[in-house]
This record gives C-alpha cells, structure tokens and sequence, in this order.
C-alpha cells in the first residue's frame, strides 16, 4: 500500500509589515473616520435658495417683433464674422436699433488676435437705461457667428431678444406705464463671442461699469431644438449668486413648464476643478460678478452649418424671451442683489455649498497620507535609504521640466496657436490645425536630449527589493506633496488627483504579483487626469481632438501654470 502524502501547504499570506506588504491596510482603512465630521457638516450645509418673486406686470408678448429681428440679421447679415463686411453692417444695424429705443448708445473698439482670423478690429456696443440705483444688471448677447451658416439661432435670437428687452423699457404695450428702472440697465452686444467669447472679457476686464456690476444675464441660441437650459461656470472654481441661478430657473418654469437643465453633479464638480465654458458668462464669474447663461443648446453651442432661419423653434423662442423679460424684471426689483460669487454644485432645488465639498475631498486624502507616512517610516525601520531613489527622481522630473521648457520656447517663438485667454471654438478649423514640423521638431529635441541623458534615466541593474520599495516611497511622498500643492491652489482639482493616489499606493504591495495585474492597476491609476480629457470629448464632443484642444488651451494661456 502506497504511502500516504503530506496535505500540500497552503500559500501563507505575506506578514503585514514585511518587505512584500509594507503598506498597513488595516491603518489605511481606519483613516477613513475622518471622513465621518465632514459628510456631517456637507449634510447640515446644503442649502434651498429661494428665487426672487415674479413682477408685478406680465411680460410683453413681443414674439413677432423679435422673429422679424432674426429674419432681418441673419438674412440681411448671414456672415458676421469679426473682419467681415458683415460684422460691420451688423454693427451698424444693431446700433441703429439701440437708439430707436431713446436710449443713450455707446460703444468700444479695440484690436484683438481672433483664432483662425488673426488680428481683427472689434467693437462692443451697448444702451444704458438709467435706474435710481448706480448698481447695474447687464443683459448681453453677442452678435457675431463664425460664417458657416446665418447665425438664425446662434445668436440672431439673442440679438433680437436683446433689442427687445431695451425696448420694454423704453415702449411699453398699449395701456401701460413705461417701467422705471430701479437699478441702471446695460443692454450689451458683444463681439467675437462665437471666437472665444472676446468681447465679454473685453468689457469684464476694462467698462467702468464693471465695478458696479451685480448681475449678468447672458441670452445664448434662444431658439434651438433642445429644452431650455442655465449655464453657471466660469473661468475659475467659482459661480454665480444662488438667487440669479433660482431666479432664472424659477422663471424658466413659470414660461416654458419644464424645469432647465443643466450639467449634473459629477460634471459641475469637474468645472470646479477645471473651469472651462464656451459660454461668455465665463469672464464675468472669474472676476467675482454673478452671471448666468440662458440657452437652447448644449454644453457645447450647436454648430451653425445646419442653423437656418427655417430650423428655429419660433414658440420656444417667444417662451425663453418672455422668460428672459420676467428674470430681468424680478432683477431690477428685488433687494437680494448681493455682490460677488461662490462656490456649490447646484442639485435639483438645492445647492451644496462649496467649502463643505472642499472639506471631504481633504478629507479623502488624509487615508493616502497616512498609508504613505507609514510607508516612510517603515523604510526607516528598516534603514533603508531613500536618497539614491530621490536622486533618480529628481533625475527625471528635470528631464520632463526640460521638455516642457522647450514646448514654452516653442510657444514664445510663435510655433503654437496663439490669440487670446479665451476657449477657442471647437467648430473652428483652426482648432485641430497643429504645425506638424514644430511638432516633429520638438518631438526629436526630446528623444535627442534622453539618448544623450539615458544612462542617468536607465537603472544600472535591476533594483533588489529594498531598492524598489525606497522608488515606491519617493514617488508617492512626491505625490502627496503635490496633492498638498492642488490643496493650496484649488481643492476642488483633488478630484483628478485622489484617484491615482488610493490606486497606486498599493503598487508596492503588487510589485511582485502578476504583471497584467500590476499594468491594469497602473493605468487605473490614470483615471484621475484621464477625467479632463474625457469630460471635453464626452461632453464637450471634442472626442479624440481632446488632447489637442487642451494643449491648446495651455498655449494661448487660458489653462495656466498651477491647474
């Protein structure tokens, strides 16, 4: 009879502490507590802001007047592309309309480089309405469209809407007063809009009224095929006064009977922590000035190939121009105007203020910190030196800030795109127009600059264990030191960060399992800063153009240095 045989042993896990799990996951989870305090907090900081009561006189029902308006400037003006002669009898024909109205008209010129169009002469033009109060409410829409189509919708509606609303306060319907303004009213149309929103940054950075400004409503494609929708980001991690935003949706309700849309709560965290609009409320939030963009159209504005006058909605555009009288008249009489923007994800009737946001997302990133503190302190446990491995990194952080240094030089020389801090227009060819020799030239200065330095960038021989775990634990104190510098700058950007910090921590505990498990949770890791990319070809429709449009955005300035 056959010997029995000895029961095969199991595979005993690695001891937490030793040199195959140097990570304490059981400290790691416990970490998580803190996160207890600020969900508590978030939970008692939500907020329902009330709108501001409806006027007491009903809107004028101007739908013909303001569909004729459309017709006469998209088909008499069907090109009104800064430069163009168009842009110039639409100019002309605008302001012929403002001083109908009685009003004074005043407007501003100035030279701007327009992507695609190179340096071209704009003009801003606006009527003011004097009011018992210095405050102001400006109501703006730009005129301008990018040549491929009449502009009917974009923007033609907001134009007329514009005119019409100048109007209301200066010839008021049969049997009515004319109304007298309690606050002083800018009637705004803006050039260069479709090109990157110029001529709203133009008067946020440079009108003397700016410092008297506190409310903007921006009238945007009126009349398109899609439902009514508000637009709050700006071009940093602000937004506009939660009485403007319910105000404006309150009103939308009351004209059109659906509630606006909106982006959702993942896609406004995500413009807090990259602000970025193709809306010209953008300027007005950065620079502390609540705005608010009324629309038809999408996150990013519908392409004007296919917007003829035959297309527009004409029902909806009288809806969301009545809506547009009632917002400004709710404005103008209310005394909960309040100067200055903040912070919150606005969800359904509720805002979640943005310091308590702010609050749990540092709070996610303490469990990291201390799973990396303990990493460290177990390297000195050991004594394991960690200077050769810093000295590695640091080798290859100064060759990647050398290759951005060339891109800079690059940029300085005029090889990129270049105009204003502004968003260039995504239907623009001049968008996806990259010199390919400066990109090959830069492309070959890299790879010539590692064959020269690719004995310091190249381990000598493999790395023992001790070796790989200093390399893990300089790498992640790196990371956390700059997730520490996003706490400084902007907190919300700890979205794009957070991700890759709990997945990779755990990369010294995997780096001797199975290699496809090991490339699978590097490249998760990824997710964070894939989040921007993915949010301008999802949601903008950028789809593979996305990496391009935002090294565009880095070189003509609109994305700076510490984002």
């Amino acid at each position: 009879m056959a010997a029995s045989q000895p029961p095969a042993r199991r595979r005993r896990r690695p001891r937490r502490g030793s040199i195959e799990r140097p990570v304490d996951s059981r400290l790691y989870r416990g970490a998580y507590l803190v996160l207890v305090l600020p969900l508590l907090i978030g939970a008692f900081s939500i907020l329902r802001p009330t709108a501001l009561p409806a006027p007491l006189l009903p809107p004028a029902d101007s739908k013909d007047a303001t569909y004729q308006l459309v017709k006469t400037l998209a088909s008499t003006y069907p090109d009104r592309a800064p430069g163009t002669s168009g842009a110039i009898g639409a100019a002309t024909w605008l302001t012929n309309e403002l001083k109908s109205t009685g009003l004074p008209v005043r407007s501003d010129a100035w030279s701007a480089r327009v992507p695609g169009l190179g340096r071209e002469q704009l003009r801003n033009i606006w009527a003011i309405a004097p009011g018992e109060s210095s405050d102001a409410i400006v109501v703006m829409a730009h005129r301008d469209d990018t040549g491929s189509g009449p502009g009917a919708n974009d923007n033609a509606t907001g134009t007329a809407e514009l005119i019409e609303l100048a109007h209301a306060y200066t010839r008021p319907p049969p049997g009515q007063a004319a109304v007298q303004a309690t606050h002083t009213l800018v009637f705004l149309s803006t050039d260069a809009g479709v090109f990157g929103g110029l001529g709203a940054l133009r008067f946020a950075q440079t009108s003397p009224l700016r410092g008297h400004v506190v409310a903007v409503v921006n009238l945007d494609a009126l009349g398109g095929a899609g439902p009514p929708r508000l637009e709050i980001a700006g071009d940093l991690p602000h937004t506009p006064d939660t009485a403007l935003v319910q105000t404006a949706a309150q009103r939308l309700v009351e004209q059109t009977g659906t509630k606006p849309g909106h982006p959702g709560f993942f896609a406004q965290l995500v413009d807090l922590g990259f602000p970025f609009t193709l809306y010209e409320q953008g300027p007005f939030v950065a620079r502390g000035i609540s705005a608010v963009t009324l629309t038809t159209s999408g996150d990013r504005p519908a392409p004007e190939f296919a917007d003829s006058i035959a297309r527009l909605q004409t029902k909806k555009l009288a809806e969301v121009g009545l809506a547009a009288q009632e917002l400004l008249a709710s404005l103008d009489q209310g005394l909960e105007l309040t100067h200055g923007t903040t912070s919150y994800i606005w969800v359904g009737n509720r805002m979640i203020t943005g310091w308590a946001i702010e609050l749990v997302l540092i709070a996610l990133l303490v469990p990291y910190l201390v799973g990396v503190v303990d990493l460290f302190a177990f390297c000195r446990r050991r004594r394991i030196a960690l200077l050769p491995a810093a000295q590695a990194l640091r080798s290859r952080i100064v060759f990647w800030l050398f290759a951005g240094l060339l891109f800079e030089l690059f940029r300085l020389a005029g090889a990129w795109p270049q105009g204003a801090p502004r968003p260039p227009n995504p239907d623009l060819p001049a968008t996806d127009r990259w010199p390919v020799v400066a990109l090959i030239a830069l492309l070959a200065l890299v790879f010539t600059t590692w064959l020269i330095e690719r004995r310091r960038l190249r381990p000598i021989a493999p790395p023992d264990p001790e070796e790989q775990i200093a390399g893990y634990a300089v790498a992640l104190l790196g990371l956390g030191m700059l997730a520490l510098l996003v706490v400084a700058t902007n907190p919300f950007a700890l979205i794009f960060v957070l991700p890759t910090l709990h997945i990779w921590l755990w990369l010294p505990s995997l780096r001797n399992r199975w290699l496809p498990l090991r490339l699978v949770v590097f490249v998760l890791g990824l997710a964070g800063p894939a989040i921007v990319i993915a949010s301008l070809a999802w949601r903008f429709g950028l789809g593979l153009d996305a990496p391009w449009y935002l090294i565009e955005l880095i070189t003509l300035g609109y994305v700076t240095l510490p984002p």
